[in-house]
Formats: C-alpha cells, structure tokens, sequence
C-alpha cells in the first residue's frame, strides 16, 4: 500500500489550469451539495436556499485553488502527496465551511464539538470520493501514456539521420561552443548555468555555460532540437526510447544513464515531433 503511494501523479503546472480545476472543484462541490443534500442540508428551508449554499462552492473552490498554488512549486509529485493535499483542502474546507454556516446560515454559537462532527462527516465523505477519483485518473492516464510510448517507441529510428549536418552555435558572453546538430544530445538547465551533452569522437562530453535556457532555445532550437521541459531542452533525433507513466512521458538517450522528463505543456508538440520521425 505505502509502496503504490508513492507512484508518480500528475499535477496542475500553470495557473491557468489550476484556476480552471479550482472551478470545476468549486462546481462539483455545489452540485454535490444541492443533489445529495448532506449535513442536514435537506432539513434546511429558505426561499433562496440554493443562492446561500452557492458560497460553499467559493469556500472549496478557494480552498483547492490555494492548496494546488502551494503545492505547484513541488516536483516530484506523486499519490500519497496527492491525497495529503486533498486531506488538506477537505481540512480548510470544512473550517471555512462551519463559520459560514454557524454565524450566517444556523445563527448558532461556535462550538468545537460540533465542528469536530462536522470535520469527521466532511472526512467521511470526502477521502472515498477523492481516493476513487485519484486512482481513477491515475489508472487512465498511465495507461494511455504507456501504449502510446510503446507504440512511438516500437518505431523510433535505430540511429541519427546520417545526413544532418547542421551545425549549431551557442553564443554567450566570451564563451562559443559549436556543436554538429547529429552530436548534440541534450542541455540541462541549473539556475543561470547551462550543461551542454554532445558527443565528441563518438565519447560523451559535458560543457557548462553560463547562460539562460531561454536564450539557448533562441540560438539551437530546430526541427529536432526541442524544449521539453522548463530545465530541458533535447535533441529528438537522439531519442531511442519513450517512456509513459501517470505524468506523462520520459525520454530515453541511450547515451546517458538517466531519463529526461517531458512536462504536460510540452506534450502537444514533443510527440508529435517524435511520431513524424516514424514515418
């Protein structure tokens, strides 16, 4: 059990999906709330009942929306983290959801007795909800990112086009470093550091430059030679194997001993690229 809890797990890695996901969280919360009516919610009766639930759907959205704000800055994210942080958001939820409810719905004092029912029944309800949609997702997307690196994989060229003979120049302040496009490999990024891997005489070989990854990309980037994560940017034509797990895919160069990751953004234009050089 402790060992599957730490399998990888997708995480939301712009704002824009996060902010997205916090509505839709904010959404299913209200539409759980009108539709199965829990914690008493059937007994209560008001003209505008549904409009004085609708802040239930701000205070969880809110909630969600923090938790996935904080936890963005995290790598190597997997299901056991994953269902800390919705403990987390049930935990901030349920607080912000038993004020509402004490000062401006019930009109009833604060008391930690019945706050602490009200956590547990918030628990109770809300871990099997989120532990079924967790590993749910976790199963699809797995699944999906496996058969498709197994069959982009099965038919990834054996050895570089012979005939790129494109050379590719990196500039940067008193520092140039030339590098034929066949033999360049990848470059990792560390701060304001740039590790460049190529081959040398058929021997790998390592280059550290200070310089940005972004201005790299501007001076390297072709065809091939790819952005794929926000400390990576490879050359495709080198790739020999692809990988797929919950969070998407890593790329295999047979000339290192380590795979170069592939975040979600980078998806739509990395596998593409790598699939053409099937045909």
């Amino acid at each position: 059990m402790f060992s599957f809890t730490a399998h990888p797990y997708p995480k939301s890695e712009s704002f824009k999906e996060i902010f997205v996901s916090s509505l839709g969280a904010g959404a299913a919360v209200y539409l759980f709330l009108i539709i199965f009516q829990p914690f008493g919610t059937e007994n209560f009766q008001h003209p505008y009942k549904f409009v004085l639930l609708f802040p239930y759907c701000i205070i969880f959205g809110t909630a969600f929306l923090m938790a996935n704000l904080i936890t963005s800055r995290f790598s190597n994210w997997n299901i056991g983290l994953e269902l800390l942080k919705i403990t987390f958001i049930l935990c901030m939820g349920s607080v912000l959801s038993y004020f509402y409810n004490s000062l401006f719905l019930s009109h009833v004092k604060l008391d930690i007795v019945n706050y602490f029912y009200m956590f547990l029944y918030t628990l109770a309800v809300g871990i099997p909800i989120s532990i079924i949609y967790i590993l749910s997702r976790y199963i699809y997307l797995k699944n999906i990112h496996e058969k498709k690196a197994r069959d982009i994989s099965q038919h990834l060229p054996v050895s570089p086009p012979a005939e790129r003979q494109n050379l590719l120049k990196i500039t940067a302040q008193n520092t140039e470093l030339i590098i034929n496009e066949n033999d360049f490999l990848f470059v990792q990024s560390m701060e304001n550091y740039c590790t460049f891997y190529f081959l040398e005489n058929n021997s790998l070989q390592k280059a550290l430059i200070r310089i940005s990854l972004t201005n790299v990309l501007q001076q390297i980037e072709t065809g091939s030679v790819k952005k794929c994560h926000r400390s990576y940017i490879v050359n495709l034509g080198r790739v020999k194997k692809l990988k797929g797990n919950a969070q998407g895919y890593k790329l295999i160069l047979p000339e290192i001993d380590f795979e170069i990751p592939v975040s979600r953004s980078f998806i739509p234009s990395i596998i593409p690229q790598l699939q053409k050089q099937n045909l």
